[in-house]
């Protein structure tokens, strides 16, 4: 699996960390599922650099899948999640 891909909605190149593949694998999220997440998904900042996307992918059951991100000079996914639930931050 690829490490790195270039987000045309952020402008930057995307970095996967060892624990976000490692995620991917352990929960069944494709690459694929993970552009689209980045690309389409709905973007909840914590602070100005890190946040999280989450995304409904029809095909799965296991909604919502989310990455928790660094946003700098590329965006860096720390880790994949599913049956991820929105909640407020403190």
């Amino acid at each position: 699996m690829s490490d790195t891909f270039h987000s045309d909605r952020f402008g930057k190149k995307v970095w996967l960390t060892n624990h976000a593949i490692e995620s991917m694998a352990k929960r069944r999220v494709t690459l694929d599922e993970v552009k689209t997440l980045i690309e389409q998904g709905t973007y909840l900042p914590k602070t100005d650099r890190h946040g999280w996307i989450s995304h409904q992918c029809d095909a799965r059951d296991d909604n919502l899948i989310c990455a928790a991100i660094f946003n700098g000079d590329a965006v860096i996914v720390k880790t994949v999640m599913v049956n991820w639930t929105v909640r407020s931050i403190p």
